[in-house]
């Protein structure tokens, strides 16, 4: 076991439930001492943390696909970081993985929490910075929303909102890799030319103008067969006015309503889903979690190929995760939302 100079740990605990948008004064921001390692554990000094919509659901005292961030805790959150001391052998110090390792500069783990650390594969001409997103947590919930959830056939039509984020990004890229017709929703005159000029989408809609519904419907004019969801609201209501039959919608997330007590904003009435045989299916990336080794591979690979272009908005020091964490909500960001923690 190799030792480390490193024996203060700084971190955000949750102190008060937001109401609306995130403020730093929602959180404890605190020095602790890192422990001695036990058995079978290691520790992980954090590099990159990853800011996603959900760390907003598990702020909030709601019902959810986990339990909610008690008040006192650790404030949960995907990363990657590197190994710097262990005792299990299945992770070697140096190592880099990716896992919930919280908002902290460092994390002592075992690898078998319900969310597993996955040891991540070093390919020349991937950085790390794209193994936290388009390669990570953002990459696999694309992989497996879109393949999956959305059961993809060559030639059809596929629609994804907050497609200039760092999940829809992936999606309309692994759409056309499996010969999709893909249209972007984004907001912006720039988001909207990233995703033509450089991603490859065939259309991109700007919910910015006033027009922007007049924008789908020339843009899908054989309606369509996949809505990648993940904002909800208006945008979701317009998309499912479109839906043809058979269609699949992949609900991913509803991010129009997470700063709002529910999600009231998101009105579809049932009898368009039950005559056109619409399939409506939400799904969570932890549902994969036995699965995420294969896809980060997959996913590794056609980034090493050039085959999925990515992009990061990387904001340094962890000391500003709370108010970094609103710019998914305001548009602020262009592909992944990361906060760098410690260099590589």
């Amino acid at each position: 076991m190799a030792t480390t100079t490193h024996t203060e740990n700084h971190l955000f605990r949750l102190k008060s439930r937001p109401v609306g948008l995130v403020t730093p004064d929602n959180f404890d921001y605190v020095q602790s001492t890192i422990p001695k390692l036990g058995p079978n554990e290691v520790l992980i000094r954090t590099v990159y943390l990853s800011l996603d919509p959900t760390n907003r659901i598990w702020m909030s005292d709601i019902e959810q696909y986990m339990p909610p961030v008690k008040i006192g805790e650790t404030m949960r959150g995907l990363g990657i970081g590197q190994v710097e001391q262990s005792n299990n052998s299945r992770f070697k110090v140096g190592d880099y993985v990716s896992g919930m390792l919280g908002w902290q500069e460092y994390v002592i783990a075992t690898g078998n929490e319900p969310f597993p650390l996955v040891t991540l594969p070093k390919i020349a001409g991937v950085p790390l910075a794209a193994l936290a997103g388009a390669a990570g947590m953002t990459g696999w919930t694309a992989y497996f929303g879109l393949l999956d959830v959305g059961a993809p056939k060559k030639g059809e039509t596929l629609v994804v909102s907050a497609a200039a984020g760092a999940v829809g990004s992936i999606v309309g890229q692994i759409g056309k890799l499996n010969g999709l017709r893909v249209v972007g929703i984004a907001g912006g005159e720039h988001k909207c030319n990233w995703l033509i000029d450089e991603l490859g989408f065939d259309a991109a809609v700007d919910y910015k103008q006033p027009s922007w519904q007049k924008q789908l419907q020339q843009a899908t004019p054989n309606g369509i067969d996949i809505d990648f969801e993940n904002v909800g609201g208006e945008i979701m209501e317009e998309v499912y006015k479109r839906m043809n039959l058979n269609g699949r919608i992949v609900l991913c997330g509803l991010i129009a309503s997470y700063n709002e007590a529910d999600d009231s904003k998101t009105k579809l009435g049932l009898a368009p889903a039950l005559m056109k045989r619409l399939r409506i299916q939400g799904f969570i990336i932890t549902d994969y979690a036995l699965k995420i080794q294969d896809a980060t591979d997959k996913l590794v690979h056609w980034i090493a190929e050039g085959k999925i272009k990515h992009r990061e908005t990387v904001i340094a020091g962890l000391e500003n995760a709370p108010i970094a964490l609103n710019k998914l909500f305001d548009g602020g960001n262009t592909g992944k939302l990361l906060i760098k923690v410690s260099d590589p």
